[in-house]
């Protein structure tokens, strides 16, 4: 079994600050992780004051791996979790910061894993939490509710150092083969009218859950190609049935 840190994928969106990208890289490193990734940081990020802010990990800084989308990022990566403090109905499963970490840990023991931290005014936009298989809450006061990306960043890899892997489970596929997937699916519910004609909203709204819900522990090969089979099937019985009523 390889050593389920290296699976583990920090991933900052948007970042404004590059002081908050030095420090990011820091705290990814004290807790025994390299790999952080960033999607569109800011120009010149390695510079100056962050390179003090990141201290002794000025190496996950200049090999920090840079995206322009999300997707590109994402595409690799069999299990998506993202932070956020925000709930809400199409946020999906919101799970606190302990329980969350567990799930990682077993995906990570054979699965790229990516957590999601958002930018530093805003977190994480409604698109980019449809991405993910479930969120990670950290409790904080309601005094001051919000954490700095770094802080943020510092909890979600101190609580995942803190645990022992005593689980494994199967190697599931990449992100960018779900795609096609829900695809499919989108297709065969459209086929089989359970998405009212032409209402848009209710459409997505079906589509988000089983993103949120198929997502949230991934999915194994053997897996998507079932599900992709009974959506063909329903296709060949659907045209049977068509075929029938023209004779």
């Amino acid at each position: 079994m390889s050593n389920w840190t290296d699976n583990i994928y920090f991933v900052l969106v948007n970042p404004r600050e590059p002081g908050n990208i030095g420090a990011a890289a820091r705290a990814i490193k004290n807790m025994g992780f390299k790999n952080l990734q960033l999607v569109n940081p800011p120009e010149n990020f390695i510079e100056g004051h962050d390179f003090w802010l990141a201290c002794h990990a000025t190496d996950l800084l200049k090999e920090a791996e840079v995206y322009q989308s999300l997707k590109d990022a994402l595409s690799d990566k069999a299990l998506v979790a993202g932070t956020s403090r925000r709930t809400g109905k199409k946020r999906g499963l919101i799970l606190p910061l302990e329980e969350a970490a567990k799930e990682i840990r077993k995906a990570a023991s054979n699965n790229r894993v990516a957590i999601l931290f958002g930018r530093e005014d805003r977190g994480l936009t409604n698109e980019e939490v449809e991405e993910c298989g479930f969120l990670i809450n950290i409790p904080t006061s309601e005094d001051a509710p919000s954490l700095n990306l770094a802080q943020a960043v510092l909890l979600v890899a101190y609580e995942l150092s803190r645990g022992e892997l005593f689980a494994e489970i199967p190697e599931l596929v990449p992100h960018r083969e779900l795609d096609a997937l829900f695809g499919h699916i989108r297709k065969t519910l459209r086929l089989l009218n359970y998405i009212p004609r032409g209402d848009r909203d209710m459409e997505e709204r079906i589509m988000r859950n089983l993103k949120h819900m198929l997502g949230r522990s991934g999915l194994t090969p053997w897996e998507v190609r079932m599900l992709h089979g009974i959506c063909s099937q329903i296709e060949r019985e659907i045209k049977k049935g068509e075929d029938k009523g023209q004779t």
